[in-house]
């Protein structure tokens, strides 16, 4: 890995030099071991440690197949999927890697008694192998998460509905909270180069997956002049809805839950903000009851700041604990489009106001080749900007998992991988110093 390292440093190394790089047999990842499966087994979510599940390995780099990549990964970040999967909710992610492991006898490199996990990086090719044109030792690169085999008419028209789509170093394995990951091809993208490594790690899930859901014409589809409630407008998705709010027309309505998120907004640049914790909404009477007074409560709360009209989009991802509000205050006609359910699945709202008022309910996950290279290419020209509250060692990946897991952050926690230091890997300081005060903003600079 020292001899990786310094041609990645030294900033002069050709491809033909990193073509010549020996690839180690091994390297050091963030795993899940099968054998713990049950280790929570009745316990509460919230008192699941991803600490004690996520382990530093040294495991064996895998062979490269044909339309794939090794990628040397300086910097990864974590998602809630990192979450989701260190605690084994809802399902173990071993049986991802069982079923992708029958497809093929490619697949079956997948299916191993540990996981690498990790669905965001930034670093550098070393191998291509078959087939693979478009890249070469020694690119830059930031990887999206979409691993699609493209061999149904299905996904043709959009990959996200392939039927063997998947979430990279979430249903497949070797992930990028890693020294090296295993990619394909067409997961790759430019790194922005103006961005550090571990700040061009961060925006890659979460970027897309915004980009796609409020955005693409797969997803909301925003206008200029729409009003937009954004659950969580300060944390890892909300915060890139937020800005493509600011920068497409729209008017965000985002919703908080203490005084420093509210000013993150506020530094974002929106000016309509919702702290549900100090302004006090319950939307659940107890475990099995809603309490539709409080949905009320808040919609005439957005009206106060919108001037009297209701929003057109709804941003839903917290599902369970707030769908049903979502539901309510949605205009005539508009859109909720949802893309996880981090507070619990079974949603739960008034059917009388979705159909008597003619609003839709859109499913968005994650975001096809097209509209990650597309939010990408913003990134890279300054136009939306990373969200690092906070990095991390590969060693210390438990302690940023918990974090995430009990919402401790703001914007996106970086994890550093083979850069030894924060800092690492701008190529362009004119551009760097152009947006720094927005590179920062959720660092508290």
């Amino acid at each position: 890995m020292k001899s990786i390292l310094e041609a990645i440093t030294s900033g002069d190394a050709s491809p033909a030099d990193f073509a010549a790089l020996d690839v180690p047999e091994s390297y050091r990842a963030i795993t899940l071991h099968k054998d713990e499966e049950q280790m929570f087994a009745g316990q509460d979510s919230r008192d699941k440690d991803p600490r004690k599940s996520l382990h530093l390995d040294e495991i064996a780099v895998p062979e490269l197949g044909p339309g794939e990549a090794l990628v040397a990964v300086m910097a990864s970040a974590v998602n809630y999927n990192t979450v989701w999967s260190s605690i084994y909710e809802p399902v173990s992610t071993f049986s991802f890697l069982e079923r992708y492991g029958r497809l093929s006898p490619e697949t079956a490199r997948h299916n191993l008694p540990y996981h690498v996990l990790g669905s965001d990086l930034a670093g550098v090719v070393l191998r291509t192998g078959p087939g693979v044109h478009a890249w070469k030792p020694g690119d830059e690169v930031v990887a999206h998460c979409l691993s699609v085999e493209l061999e149904s008419a299905d996904g043709h028209n959009d990959t996200m509905l392939d039927p063997e789509q998947r979430i990279w170093g979430f249903e497949t394995n070797f992930g990028g909270l890693a020294e090296i990951a295993l990619v394909k091809s067409n997961q790759l993208m430019p790194k922005p180069a103006h961005l550090t490594w571990e700040e061009a790690a961060s925006p890659g899930l979460v970027n897309s997956t915004a980009y796609r859901q409020l955005v693409s014409r797969n997803g909301a589809g925003m206008k200029q002049g729409d009003n937009v409630l954004i659950w969580g407008a300060s944390g890892g998705l909300g915060s890139y809805a937020t800005q493509y709010a600011l920068a497409g027309g729209a008017t965000p309505i985002c919703v908080v839950s203490n005084d420093a998120k509210a000013d993150i907004c506020r530094a974002m640049g929106a000016e309509a903000i919702i702290d549900r914790s100090a302004e006090g909404y319950r939307f659940w009477k107890d475990e099995n009851n809603q309490d539709p007074r409080e949905w009320k409560r808040f919609g005439g709360r957005i009206r106060e700041l919108t001037g009297g009209e209701d929003v057109d989009i709804v941003f839903e991802h917290p599902g369970r604990e707030t769908f049903g509000a979502s539901v309510y205050v949605t205009r005539k006609g508009g859109t909720i489009v949802t893309c996880a359910s981090t507070s619990g699945y079974m949603h739960q709202y008034d059917n009388r106001y979705l159909w008597m008022s003619l609003k839709r309910i859109v499913g968005s996950h994650f975001a096809n080749y097209r509209e990650a290279w597309e939010a990408n290419r913003l990134i890279a020209k300054g136009k939306i900007h990373p969200t690092l509250s906070k990095t991390y060692t590969l060693e210390e990946t438990g302690q940023a998992a918990l974090d995430v897991h009990h919402n401790k952050h703001q914007g996106k926690v970086g994890v550093l991988c083979l850069a030894p230091s924060e800092g690492l890997g701008v190529r362009d300081e004119e551009l760097r110093e152009k947006h720094l005060p927005a590179i920062n903003r959720f660092r508290g600079e």
